[in-house]
């Protein structure tokens, strides 16, 4: 049984975590990351199966993968060629997640001074996701193609898990969807096998606390919204 001060801190890194999107250029030690990575891995998974791959990129390594892909995202002329493997979002928007969506948009790049119509700027900060946000570490996650859907929700406690695991060692992280179109780059230049499928990527480093993107934080609803309490 934990104590009411160890519930207190749990729920502390809980609540204190949200997604990054600018980072200082202070490293984050092999040591954090390799003990972030192994508490993670404590995530339950359906027969034990731990269905996760995880490629860490610092230095070089983190800059060939964001220049292919800045490459790929910056050509008009090759956007046919890059489509997400799976569906991450629904084709038809309904309310209220299509509500919750714009306005997240909308809060990030009023914060940017970016108005509706300032596309340019608007490609410009999306842009920001392949550069990982200038993030020393960089993580790209994989899946073995041959595991299905049930395997993809344990996948999730893994990814929360190395979150809150940044987030109590001082570190933050922004997970990213956005790299899911350029499968195909990201497979080439970090030579997956071909069994592995791409989840998603994510940043991790130290927030900048100067840059004013780094203070959006998304509203929640409330219990009594999603939850049915029966006796």
């Amino acid at each position: 049984m934990i104590s009411s001060t160890e519930q207190q801190i749990v729920d502390a890194t809980i609540k204190g975590r949200h997604s990054i999107r600018a980072y200082l250029p202070k490293p984050v030690s092999q040591e954090d990351i390799r003990a972030i990575l192994e508490v993670s891995a404590r995530a339950p998974s359906g027969t034990n199966t731990q269905p996760w791959k995880v490629t860490v990129l610092t230095g070089a390594s983190k800059a060939r993968l964001s220049a292919a892909i800045q490459a790929a995202f910056l050509d008009p002329g090759q956007a046919a060629l890059h489509q997400e493997e799976y569906r991450y979002y629904p084709v038809e928007w309904k309310s209220p997640f299509q509500e919750r969506r714009r306005k997240v948009g909308l809060d990030l790049y009023k914060l940017l001074g970016l108005g509706r119509e300032d596309k340019a700027g608007m490609q410009r900060q999306h842009g920001r996701n392949y550069d990982f946000f200038d993030a020393p570490v960089g993580l790209i996650f994989t899946i073995d193609r041959v595991l299905e859907q049930g395997s993809w929700l344990d996948y999730g406690t893994f990814l929360q898990n190395i979150m809150l695991a940044a987030r109590a060692r001082g570190l933050d992280t922004c997970p990213q969807a956005a790299f899911t179109p350029y499968h195909k780059v990201i497979a080439e230049v970090l030579d997956l096998p071909a069994n592995e499928m791409l989840v998603c990527g994510m940043s991790l480093g130290f927030a900048d606390p100067d840059k004013i993107e780094n203070s959006l934080i998304t509203e929640r609803d409330s219990v009594e919204n999603f939850a049915k309490f029966l006796e």
